[in-house]
């Protein structure tokens, strides 16, 4: 137990260059409270006491502001940065050095039973705002850019934005876990410029028309 949470303050010292020691971790950030109190509601939820474990989870959220049901399983060095807001439901299983920030949702995408929140493999990322949703998987060392909605299979080493998520690297590399969230692709925006680049062409093409030229051949859509 104390080598667990060893380790749970070493990646916050890891991971939010804001930590100065240990005693400061301990007393104020929500999301290693959260976790914590994850790991007591899981044991209660894991022994058929669903009610105390729902009641410890409960308590957590009114505390802390995150969300997570006790049935969830989540590995090792879990991080959860602010934490504000975020939810992880119940049949959520997260792998080891999964990092997510505030308003992220692992959820569900309706009413069905069995199996119905997201897989996450290890080291993954979720920035802020991000939501997942489904019986989805996502792989080892995936990014998902902050405010995207991922609703499909993401596999290993991949880079998700947008919405809904698109795949925008896939180099079979291993990720990094220092997402920058100002420098990430737009899928969207790409698209938008592909395509004022061929309406600029098509108005050249219509201009040489009117003065009777002959459209140009070397270059089509």
């Amino acid at each position: 137990m104390f080598k667990r949470l060893r380790e749970d303050l070493a990646v916050v010292f890891d991971q939010d260059p804001a930590a100065r020691h240990s005693l400061e971790i301990i007393l104020t950030y929500s999301g290693l409270h959260a976790i914590w109190a994850h790991r007591l509601a899981h044991w209660f939820y894991n022994r058929k006491a669903v009610f105390i474990a729902r009641a410890i989870s409960q308590f957590s959220r009114f505390l802390t502001g995150i969300e997570i049901h006790p049935g969830a399983k989540i590995g090792r060095r879990f991080f959860i940065d602010h934490g504000m807001g975020v939810v992880i439901g119940e049949t959520c299983e997260i792998g080891d050095d999964v990092t997510l920030f505030q308003g992220v949702t692992l959820g569900g995408t309706g009413k069905e039973k069995g199996k119905r929140h997201p897989t996450l493999g290890n080291n993954v990322l979720i920035a802020s705002g991000a939501k997942v949703l489904g019986s989805i998987t996502l792989g080892d060392n995936v990014k998902v850019g902050a405010g995207s909605v991922v609703l499909k299979d993401v596999p290993a080493n991949s880079t998700v934005v947008g919405i809904p998520g698109q795949i925008v690297r896939q180099n079979g590399m291993k990720v990094r876990r220092d997402l920058n969230h100002r420098d990430l692709p737009d899928p969207v925006n790409e698209k938008c410029y592909q395509m004022e680049e061929e309406i600029k062409w098509l108005k050249q093409e219509i201009e040489r028309l009117k003065e009777g030229r002959e459209v140009s051949d070397t270059k089509s859509l």
